[in-house]
């Protein structure tokens, strides 16, 4: 039995312009589209803030628009500020987004932010087949890299209790000692430089 998986994961963008009249343009956009949606009960930071920046913005925009000495030094500040706590929001939006992952697109894009272009990413396949003798079943997955190590587990109770198997720096191993007719669940992970990955989605055969 073998299991293939794909993951994808809706990332949110601002794209936000260099033109300080496209980013007041951009902002009021964002902030016109999150106010009363149902998907944003308490945006971070709060809408009343990013207004307040924004309007601080517009002000210094309008001084700088006159050359007035030090006026576009302020109005850089106040547009820091700006992108500051517009990030902050895309970050809350991306949040949302994540806790509905089905929905995560159409999440993002209510709130007037982009889609970030992502390729989708796949998950490794993990397989188990019947051993070489009668009781026995081989596991095997794609390598997670040059530097790895996996561990094993199976279960014989659907995943109430896991056994744990030496763990190998291959990406394969072979279980020993099963009871033929047995449904046993696998599951493994690999642990690389970065630490411990989560357990894959365990599979289960019928031992032969």
């Amino acid at each position: 039995m073998t299991t293939t998986a794909r993951m994808t994961r809706s990332i949110a963008a601002l794209n936000l312009p260099k033109p300080v009249p496209a980013l007041i343009s951009l902002t009021n956009g964002i902030v016109t589209a999150m106010t009363g949606n149902p998907s944003f009960s308490t945006p971070t930071p709060s809408l009343t803030s990013v207004m307040s920046a924004l309007d601080d913005l517009v002000a210094a925009e309008a001084i700088a628009q006159t050359r007035a000495r030090g006026a576009a030094a302020t109005r850089n500040a106040k547009r820091a500020v700006l992108v500051s706590l517009l990030e902050q929001l895309k970050g809350y939006v991306q949040k949302v987004a994540d806790g509905s992952p089905a929905a995560g697109g159409a999440i993002i894009q209510s709130a007037g932010l982009s889609l970030k272009k992502v390729a989708p990413v796949h998950k490794r396949v993990f397989g188990a087949s019947p051993g070489a003798v009668s009781g026995t079943v081989r596991l095997i997955t794609d390598a997670a890299g040059s530097r790895a190590a996996y561990e094993w587990q199976w279960s014989a109770d659907g995943g109430e209790k896991w056994v744990s198997l030496p763990t190998t720096l291959q990406a394969k191993t072979t279980v020993t000692g099963l009871s033929p007719g047995a449904s046993v669940s696998f599951r493994y992970r690999a642990v690389t430089r970065v630490g411990q990955e989560d357990w894959a989605q365990a599979i289960a055969m019928i031992v032969k």
